[in-house]
């Protein structure tokens, strides 16, 4: 059986609690660890097709699994990704945890900082932005790209060009944060798989901030994603004001 189900985004979505809470479930398996990072592997696809007998390795299903799967934020971000999956597994469904890209941006800047992968201000970061994503090109940059991973109707545009609807399953990770049963339901439905274990919920790999975000660098961002938002809502036809809030 091929794998047939991702979590593909976004990064500092709420990936690793999901992740955490679909291995408790027993039709579910899941990669032996998170984020294998083959789609986006662009070496894996160069000469003459990759080898997936590499990206197997990396899952060991029993016979009660009813679904393999893993979780790799970046492919939603990542343009070749969706292609390569679809022509790895046509059928394969695919999960986006999405949230507010304002506080987006600053946990990623802020995972960064941590990792002491930048030195640079959070606002001194947005603002060069541009001109590191412009010096990666023609890929994508996989670090400074703090606004850029926060474009989600164009990157679900992307991956819907690719895959049809009905195979693509979103939800706001404020969701699964604070109604995780509701949340996780609609998970297993969509999976077709049973109901999960009654479960707590659980935050994962939640960093401290070294401080809040200052005006000047809520007000950039509300700039920068205020058409966005819009065209996200006109897309999903959600409600998501409470964003620029």
């Amino acid at each position: 059986m091929k794998v047939n189900f991702s979590i593909c985004g976004t990064q500092k979505g709420g990936t690793t609690a999901l992740d955490s809470y679909l291995r408790d479930h027993p039709e579910v398996c899941m990669a032996k660890r998170k984020e294998v990072h083959f789609f986006d592997h662009d070496d894996f696809f160069k000469r003459g097709g990759p080898d997936y007998s590499n990206y197997h390795s990396w899952f060991q299903p029993s016979s009660h699994h009813l679904v393999i799967g893993e979780a790799t934020p970046i492919y939603m971000y990542w343009k070749s990704a969706p292609q390569r999956m679809h022509q790895y597994n046509p059928e394969m469904k695919l999960i986006f945890l999405l949230r507010n890209p304002i506080q987006r941006a600053y946990s990623h800047w802020n995972m960064e900082r941590t990792r002491g992968t930048e030195k640079l201000t959070f606002l001194d970061a947005l603002l060069a932005e541009k001109g590191r994503l412009a010096k990666a090109t023609p890929t994508q940059h996989r670090v400074y790209s703090y606004i850029d991973r926060g474009l989600y109707s164009q990157q679900l545009r992307r991956v819907e060009y690719v895959f049809p609807r009905k195979q693509l399953l979103v939800l706001k990770q404020e969701d699964l944060a604070t109604a995780s049963g509701v949340a996780l339901q609609s998970i297993a439905d969509f999976l077709n798989l049973s109901a999960f274990p009654k479960i707590e919920n659980r935050k994962v790999h939640s960093t401290p901030y070294a401080a809040t975000m200052s005006s000047a660098e809520t007000n950039l961002l509300r700039g920068a994603f205020r058409q966005e938002i819009t065209d996200l809502e006109d897309y999903l036809g959600w409600d998501c004001r409470d964003w620029l809030d």
